[in-house]
């Protein structure tokens, strides 16, 4: 089991969240790309090794959205990556 910060409730369980996605994905507008850009934005779900900077609804909390840093190899929240290296 995961526990996620929630800046309002403290650590909670990750079955009160709600994954919201990736920090920064944004949507392709339908009309401007190609139907197989389209079908490959809506099945193919990127799959980073390391820490990943995603988006979570406290949906049986206090309804909050969050930002966090995930370590995908070990589901750790983590602090976000020093990019001045």
């Amino acid at each position: 089991m995961m526990l996620i910060p929630c800046p309002f409730c403290g650590e909670r369980s990750e079955s009160e969240f709600i994954y919201g996605g990736p920090v920064g994905a944004d949507r392709p507008d339908p009309n401007t790309v190609s139907d197989a850009e389209w079908v490959e934005y809506l099945t193919v779900a990127p799959n980073p090794l390391g820490p990943v900077h995603e988006r979570w609804w406290h949906a049986r909390g206090c309804g909050e959205w969050l930002a966090i840093w995930r370590d995908t190899r070990t589901h750790d929240i983590v602090e976000a990556p020093d990019d001045s290296k």
